[in-house]
């Protein structure tokens, strides 16, 4: 019977081409839609997984990574004296705009940490050296941001604010899909860019012959495109506000007793293990957002497509070979070793159909990674899933193909 199977699927070639290419379409759907809710989830916590805090320690009023309310650069100070702190750093997050030499204008995220410790900046620098951002106004920023901050390498500057900033390093898959651009430095560039822009105004003086000189009050630099001295940026004061701050727990430490701990002696905060603030995170944007619905409609979308591409082509095969399975059922051949032949050929198609559809999925998936920063995720379990998914589909179009098998009656045979 698997030799039936065979012939019929393979007899019409261009019909074989166009229901493969269906499915090609549907399975390719569903996964990049999968892929894409995935990687976009992961994304939004990549830079929570990839730190090597304990805790993480931030105001009650806490949403997601992002959206906090600031907290007193105090409270670093009286989280090191709680028992069970080995160490507290301060990580301060700020938005502004980036403004390249060409005249692009772009949202960013700046987040502000100790580059000394590397209880935040987790992650891989494959250009440069992440110690640089002590130097005043310098940054790092990832590697897929660079094209949209008008950037082609290492070395090049923009503003942030008014003030100037010099890329000096690449960072690898830090980058939010959801997010501004992130923009990576000391707390106290960090601190110095989130003030830039507050304090704007213009004072103007008339110099010898009349001329008119104008300077804004935050840094006196020349509103005449001439370059100015800086002033370096200062460190933070215990008053200044932050966004978290993360714990390093001695050895041998309950993480939960130490939230406990933390949370009563630093009022009106909430610490999170690294897993509670990713889980909280990526919650909000999956499922407080419309962006998860969306997706999942498309991977639906797709399902759909797929049943109804595989359907039609195998009730046109039953069809066109329904003398064949009437000559079967005059022989003798039972009901099932009928459906056998159709349920094969749906596996055949299923198979055919997942096998270079995943194939362009993972390329595609590398593609948009690296040329993007856009993660499809694919995982072995994604792969699994979709491809019982795709069996199913075809499996369960084929039960449509059957029920007019089941109505063939044998006298077809002899019929002109």
């Amino acid at each position: 019977m698997a030799s039936i199977a065979r012939k019929n699927l393979f007899e019409d070639i261009p019909r074989f081409l166009v229901a493969q290419a269906g499915i090609m379409f549907a399975v390719s759907l569903v996964t990049i839609q999968v892929g894409i809710l995935k990687g976009f989830t992961r994304s939004t916590a990549l830079l929570i997984d990839q730190s090597t805090a304990d805790l993480w320690v931030a105001s009650k009023d806490m949403v997601h990574l992002e959206l906090t309310s600031p907290i007193a650069a105090e409270k670093v100070v009286q989280a090191q004296q709680v028992s069970g702190v080995e160490r507290a750093e301060a990580l301060m997050i700020r938005s502004s705009i980036w403004r390249s030499d060409s005249g692009l204008i772009t949202p960013v995220r700046i987040f502000g940490f100790d580059p000394n410790s590397r209880l935040f900046a987790g992650w891989d620098v494959s250009q440069g050296k992440l110690n640089a951002v002590k130097q005043p106004f310098k940054v790092v920023v990832d590697r897929s941001s660079l094209k949209n901050l008008g950037q082609t390498q290492i070395g090049e500057q923009g503003k942030i604010g008014t003030l100037p900033a010099q890329i000096v390093g690449l960072s690898q898959d830090t980058q939010s899909i959801v997010s501004s651009l992130f923009i990576f430095t000391s707390l106290e560039n960090a601190n110095a860019y989130a003030t830039a822009g507050l304090n704007t105004s213009v004072n103007c003086t008339r110099k010898t012959q009349g001329n008119l000189v104008c300077t804004n009050n935050f840094d006196n630099a020349p509103l005449d495109g001439k370059p100015a001295s800086l002033t370096p940026p200062r460190s933070l004061s215990i008053s200044d506000p932050i966004s978290y701050v993360l714990i390093r727990a001695k050895p041998g430490q309950d993480l939960q007793q130490l939230k406990q701990r933390l949370e009563a002696a630093l009022p009106d905060t909430r610490a999170y293990t690294q897993a509670e603030l990713a889980e909280q995170t990526q919650v909000y944007w999956s499922e407080r957002t419309g962006v998860g619905f969306i997706l999942s409609l498309g991977a639906t979308v797709g399902f759909v497509v797929g049943m109804v591409i595989v359907g039609q082509i195998l009730y046109s095969s039953v069809a066109d070979h329904l003398r064949e399975f009437g000559t079967l059922k005059a022989m003798g051949a039972s009901n099932w070793v009928i459906y056998s032949v159709i349920l094969e050929q749906a596996m055949w198609m299923a198979v055919l159909g997942y096998i270079p559809s995943m194939a362009f999925c993972l390329g595609l998936g590398a593609w948009t990674q690296t040329a993007k920063g856009i993660m499809i995720l694919i995982t072995p379990a994604t792969a699994g899933g979709v491809l019982i998914l795709t069996v199913v589909m075809c499996v369960g179009s084929a039960l449509f193909a059957v029920q007019k098998v089941t109505r063939v009656d044998p006298a077809i045979v002899f019929k002109a």
